[in-house]
């Protein structure tokens, strides 16, 4: 397939080395020369040198025949007006564009044929926000993925010492759980993985990823691990897009506080959210914390734009108190080093959005791509059409189907019914119930 990528970013490099692995052709496009040439040396691919929505660009990149626009620039007009240009001049069949403003993706309409033709549209800030939203809802697990519309997940947790399942082997699970259909998927020991069969025995500190009916899903947790109490109290650092929406989804079920450096945004979220506390000052400052009661907060979320303010202000919350903290940390390079430490849950939103893009990529009935582990696997929910006769699996045992080496497969049956996820409920400005509490307080 010919792919063109806008944009040699951390979404845009990263899904070009994902597909250039798979035999696409690969051009990336862009005006930093220097990212494309790191590029270039990583991968057989092509690279263009430019603005991605200039007609001359884009034919230079390939587009009269290629089969693909995927445009995940840092702007969002760039991205809109290129898939404009591709649709009007080349006729490109599949238009992807990343836009993160809410002022264009609440506007119904905008993105059909007839107007700014987009086929798909990924905002990496609701990605980010359903994921988080996901690990709240299940205290504990270090990751949570939905499939068959939200009623099977697989879920990511850490075995502790103790916990019923530890030093026993997997065919226990099924003995002592005989009610609950649930398969190990995969476990990661000391960063290393390692295929599960009915043999292989849990150690404490194994991240173990099964997968389960939605309902079963706390079931199965509290075999590995002791079971944390719900979260309750939120605390929130960065009152930016993703910080927001966290709070207007939680507030209604949990306590919710925000802490945000801008006063002129601070005054804008006390407008929009209903209960949650809106406080404006330094999410690293001690003096803030404290005043705030740290020591009673459940999980502090740090979701600001800054990596090193997310983590510094993750790892003293934790130090003052705070059961857990979860951090939204950009660079790739970092998540790795801090997570498990004193960091409980990192983050990375290219991982997150990286799913996104390639369930609309790749080729087939695919349902849903998730990354494991921040890419170090994939989960891929796929649609098997025909029979016995005119299928490689239908009608098979996951035992006889031909899986190249390295692939590990796990088959779960889903009940059939609704999408249960919780929805989003509708927009428009309310008018506050609470002033703005001016906490701006000084550096520790």
């Amino acid at each position: 397939m010919k792919i063109i990528i806008l944009g040699a970013g951390q979404v845009g490099g990263t899904l070009a080395e994902h597909l250039a692995r798979e035999e696409n052709d690969i051009t990336v496009v862009d005006t930093d020369g220097n990212k494309l040439r790191e590029l270039h040396t990583k991968l057989d691919i092509r690279t263009v040198v430019g603005p991605g929505s200039y007609p001359v660009v884009l034919r230079q990149a390939g587009c009269e025949d290629a089969d693909m626009l995927i445009a995940v620039t840092s702007q969002d007009e760039v991205n809109m007006i290129a898939c404009q240009v591709a649709h009007t001049l080349f006729r490109t069949p599949t238009k992807i564009a990343r836009v993160r403003a809410t002022a264009y993706l609440t506007r119904r309409g905008l993105f059909a044929h007839e107007a700014v033709p987009i086929d798909v549209l990924i905002s990496p800030e609701q990605v980010v926000t359903d994921h988080i939203r996901r690990l709240i809802e299940h205290p504990g697990a270090l990751q949570v993925l939905e499939f068959a519309g939200g009623l099977v997940q697989l879920v990511a947790v850490k075995a502790i010492y103790g916990g019923p399942l530890v030093g026993q082997d997997l065919a226990f699970l099924r003995r002592h759980m005989p009610s609950v259909d649930t398969r190990v998927a995969a476990i990661y020991r000391r960063n290393r993985p390692i295929i599960p069969r009915g043999d292989t025995v849990i150690e404490a500190d194994d991240e173990v990823f099964f997968i389960a009916a939605r309902r079963d899903i706390r079931a199965v947790m509290s075999e590995l691990r002791r079971l944390d109490r719900d979260f309750r109290r939120v605390m929130i650092a960065g009152g930016g897009n993703i910080g927001e929406r966290l709070a207007e989804h939680l507030e209604h079920s949990h306590q919710v506080k925000i802490i945000e450096h801008s006063l002129e945004r601070c005054t804008v979220l006390s407008e929009r959210l209903d209960r949650t506390v809106v406080l404006h000052g330094s999410a690293t400052s001690k003096r803030l914390l404290e005043e705030e009661n740290i020591e009673e907060c459940d999980i502090f979320c740090a979701l600001t734009n800054d990596d090193e303010v997310n983590i510094m202000s993750s790892m003293l919350a934790k130090r003052m108190g705070a059961k857990k903290v979860l951090t939204l940390i950009n660079n790739a390079a970092y998540v790795d080093l801090v997570q498990g430490g004193e960091i409980d849950i990192a983050i990375s939103p290219q991982q997150a959005t990286i799913g996104s893009l390639l369930t609309h990529v790749r080729r087939g009935d695919i349902v849903n791509v998730h990354s494991l582990r921040r890419g170090a696997a994939e989960a891929i929910e796929a649609i098997a059409h025909g029979d016995t006769q005119s299928s490689k699996v239908v009608g098979r045992a996951i035992g006889e189907i031909d899986l190249p080496a390295g692939h590990h497969h796990r088959r779960h049956r889903a009940r059939q019914g609704g999408d249960d996820r919780p929805r989003r409920r509708g927009g428009g400005v309310r008018r506050p119930r609470h002033p703005v509490r001016d906490r701006q307080a000084p550096h520790p």
